[in-house]
């Protein structure tokens, strides 16, 4: 589920389900962190003035994309701007290094990998990274499940899977019969007879 505090509440209130395991999705996380790296890229072009913001302009995107994911021309486009700008070059060495944190088996693992992330943060002077460690801290449990090798669930199908039931929901508009509104839902993915 996303991190909404409602979500949370909903899910765990009796009569819902109270044993259920929160897991946050890992998307809506590193969605968090991307946001985070933007802010430090337009605090940098608002302290940066002159010709010393060619760097950065136009770079968000570029520094948003995993360096894997980077094309020969953002590669160097990056180096030069790292080159110019060691706060950016911090910046996204830590975004990259955070996205390990989903590789861990165990959750001392991760705890421990997520400790070592969050020190290295400490002196940097990016206060988006601190409010978004802070977040993360907050919300360690549901993101410690993931850990667990049961809980390493491919979250597109789900919320895919949440998409379709909203639909059904839309189109199930004047239904008084909850059961055959949950009918609906189950049944859905059936063949056609």
């Amino acid at each position: 589920m996303d991190m909404w505090q409602a979500f949370r509440n909903s899910t765990l209130k009796e009569g819902n389900a109270p044993q259920a395991t929160i897991l946050y999705d890992k998307f809506h996380i590193m969605t968090h962190l991307g946001e985070a790296m933007d802010k430090v890229r337009r605090r940098e072009y608002a302290r940066l003035s002159g010709s010393d913001r060619r760097f950065i302009k136009g770079q968000r995107y570029t520094l948003l994309s995993r360096w894997g994911n980077l094309t020969a021309d953002g590669r160097g486009a990056l180096k030069l701007l790292f080159k110019a700008n060691r706060r950016l070059h911090k910046a996204y060495l830590l975004q990259e290094s955070f996205g390990h944190l989903w590789d861990y088996q165990r959750p001392i693992w991760a705890r421990r990998f997520f400790h070592q992330w969050r020190e290295a943060l400490r002196w940097q002077r990016l206060e988006p990274f601190e409010n978004f460690a802070w977040m993360v801290a907050v919300h360690w449990d549901g993101i410690e499940a993931y850990c667990h090798e049961e809980n390493k669930v491919p979250l597109g199908f789900v919320e895919g899977l949440n998409n379709k039931i909203r639909a059904i929901q839309r189109q199930a508009y004047g239904y008084r019969d909850e059961e055959y509104f949950r009918l609906k839902i189950l049944t859905f993915r059936l063949p056609k007879l």
